[in-house]
C-alpha cells in the first residue's frame, strides 16, 4: 500500500512535528483518507491529508497502521488503536451497498418544458433541476416536494451545480448568456454574472466554494468570484465552443474541452494557460482530473478517450475501442480507474497506470447512445444513462449488468449517484426525474 502524505519524512520535518500536536482525526471517506487536525506552537490549527487511494476490502490494517505511523511523526504509538478503528470504518464503507439493488423510490414530475439537467447537493437530501422553461427547481429528495422555483434567467437554464461539500449556494447557467448564483435555503439571488456574447453550457464550483467557472458557446470561460460577483479572469485561447470544464481537488487548477479538438489546462490564480492538449481528431464531449491531480481524461467524438499527465502536457494514452463517438468520460474517485461512454451503447472500463481495457459494458439497445456515466463513491459499480430510456448498474470487475432501472418513457440523459452511493437520480426526456434507492 502506498501512503501519501502531504509532508516529507526526514529529520527537518519530524523536528517540526515535535512542535505540533495533533488534536484529531477527520475520516474522509470517498476516496478513502485519513486528516490529522493539529496545532501549531502558536496555537494556529491546521489540517494534513493521507490519502488510502488504494486501500481496499482485504487490506491487512496491521500492516498500514505501522506504515503510517512511521512515516507520519505527527501520529505517535499510542494512537495506533484509534487509528486501526478509523481504518476499519473506511473498509466498512468501501463494502457498503455492495449486494443490494435499487428500487423506484420516487417519480417527480419537474418541469412543464424539458429537463435540461439535474445534481444532488453532497449528503443527497435536496437535487435540483433545470429546464426549457427558464427555471431551476429545488427538490426534498426524501418527500419528492419541491422547495423552490428560482425564477429570472431569460431563456433555457442549461447547466447547473450546487456549491458542494456546502450546499448552500446554487448556480445556474443560461441560454441568455448570463449565470446567476442562488441562496440554496431561500432562494434568493446574490449575483447575475454579465459578460459571456453566447449560451454558458458548462459551469462548476471551486472546490473551496469561492470561484465559479463559467464556458461558453463564445469560445471562453470565465473565473467569476462567489463574493463580490466580479469577473477575476477570461480565459481566451479556444477557437471553438467550450463544453467542459472542471477544477482539480486542490482548486488550483481548471480544465476546459471545446470543439476546436484541443483540451487546456489553466492556473485559476492568474487565468494563463499552462498547457494546450492537442492531439484528439475532432470535437471534445468530457473532460476531468483525477483525484491526486496529476492526470487528466478527455473523451472526444473522434472515438478515443487521452489520458494526460498534467506537469508535462504529454498524452500518456489513447484508449481506442469505440466504433462511434464517445459522450462522456469520468474517473472513479480514486483515479485508478476510468470508464468512457459512447453512442456505440456500449461502455468501457481502463486502468488508467497501464491504459489496458478491463471490462467493456454490452447491454443496452443497439443505437441507445449512452450520454452520461458515473462511478458510484465506492468504486465498485459503474451506472449508465442511455437513449435507450434505461439507466443500467454494472459489475466493474466483470462488466456484469447488475441491474437496468426501468420506466422512463424516452431517453435519459442525465444520471448521478449521491455521496454515500446509495441513492441514484435519473433525468429523462420524458420531462420526470427518477429517485432509486438502494434496498
Amino acid at each position: 500500500h502506498t501512503v501519501h502524505t502531504a509532508a516529507s519524512a526526514g529529520n527537518g520535518a519530524n523536528t517540526a512535528a515535535r512542535k505540533m500536536k495533533l488534536k484529531r482525526f477527520l475520516l474522509r471517506y470517498y476516496p478513502p483518507g485519513v486528516i490529522l487536525e493539529y496545532e501549531t506552537r502558536d496555537k494556529v490549527r491546521q489540517q494534513k491529508d493521507i490519502d488510502l487511494l488504494n486501500l481496499t476490502p482485504d487490506a491487512d490494517v496491521e500492516v498500514l497502521v505501522n506504515t503510517i505511523v512511521g512515516a507520519e511523526s505527527l501520529i505517535s504509538e499510542s494512537r495506533k488503536p484509534q487509528l486501526r478503528r478509523l481504518l476499519y470504518k473506511l473498509i466498512e464503507k468501501l463494502e457498503t451497498n455492495e449486494n443490494n439493488d435499487f428500487y423506484l423510490f420516487k417519480i417527480l414530475r419537474a418541469h412543464i418544458l424539458p429537463l435540461t439537467n439535474c445534481a444532488f447537493n453532497k449528503s443527497g437530501d435536496k437535487f435540483i433541476t433545470g429546464s426549457y422553461d427558464r427555471t431551476c427547481k429545488v427538490w426534498n429528495t426524501e418527500s419528492g416536494e419541491e422547495l423552490l422555483t428560482l425564477e429570472g434567467h431569460r431563456n433555457v437554464v442549461y447547466a447547473i451545480a450546487f456549491n458542494n461539500p456546502f450546499g448552500d449556494k446554487i448556480i445556474t447557467g443560461s441560454f441568455d448568456k448570463t449565470c446567476k448564483l442562488w441562496n440554496a435555503e431561500n432562494g434568493d439571488l446574490y449575483h447575475t454574472y454579465r459578460g459571456h456574447a453566447t449560451e454558458i453550457v458548462c459551469l462548476s464550483f471551486n472546490p473551496q466554494g469561492t470561484v465559479v467557472a463559467t464556458g461558453s458557446m463564445d469560445n471562453t470561460a470565465r473565473l467569476w468570484d462567489v463574493e463580490t460577483g466580479e469577473c477575476l479572469h477570461m480565459l481566451m485561447g479556444h477557437t471553438a465552443e467550450i463544453v467542459s470544464l472542471n477544477f482539480d481537488t486542490q482548486g488550483g487548477k481548471i480544465i476546459t474541452g471545446s470543439f476546436d479538438h484541443t483540451v487546456k489546462i489553466w492556473d485559476v490564480r492568474n487565468g494563463r494557460c499552462i498547457h494546450t492538449l492537442a492531439g484528439h481528431h475532432g470535437e471534445i464531449s468530457s473532460t476531468q482530473f483525477n483525484y491526486a491531480g496529476d492526470l487528466c481524461i478527455s473523451g472526444s467524438i473522434d472515438r478515443t478517450c487521452k489520458v494526460w499527465d498534467v506537469a508535462s502536457g504529454q498524452c500518456i494514452h489513447t484508449l481506442r475501442g469505440h466504433n462511434d463517438e464517445i459522450l462522456d468520460v469520468c474517473f472513479d474517485f480514486t483515479g485508478s480507474k476510468l470508464v468512457s461512454a459512447s453512442a456505440d451503447a456500449t461502455s468501457r472500463v481502463f486502468n488508467t497506470m497501464t491504459g489496458a481495457c478491463q471490462a467493456i459494458l454490452v447491454g443496452h439497445e443497439p443505437g441507445g447512445e449512452i450520454s452520461k456515466v458515473c462511478f458510484n463513491p465506492q468504486g465498485s459499480r459503474i451506472l449508465t444513462a442511455s437513449s435507450d430510456k434505461t439507466a443500467r448498474l454494472w459489475e466493474i470487475e466483470t462488466g456484469g449488468c447488475m441491474q437496468i432501472l426501468e420506466g422512463h418513457t424516452d431517453e435519459i440523459f442525465s444520471c448521478a449517484f449521491n455521496y454515500e452511493g446509495d441513492t441514484v437520480i435519473t433525468g429523462s426526456k420524458d420531462n420526470t426525474c427518477r429517485i432509486w434507492r438502494c434496498s
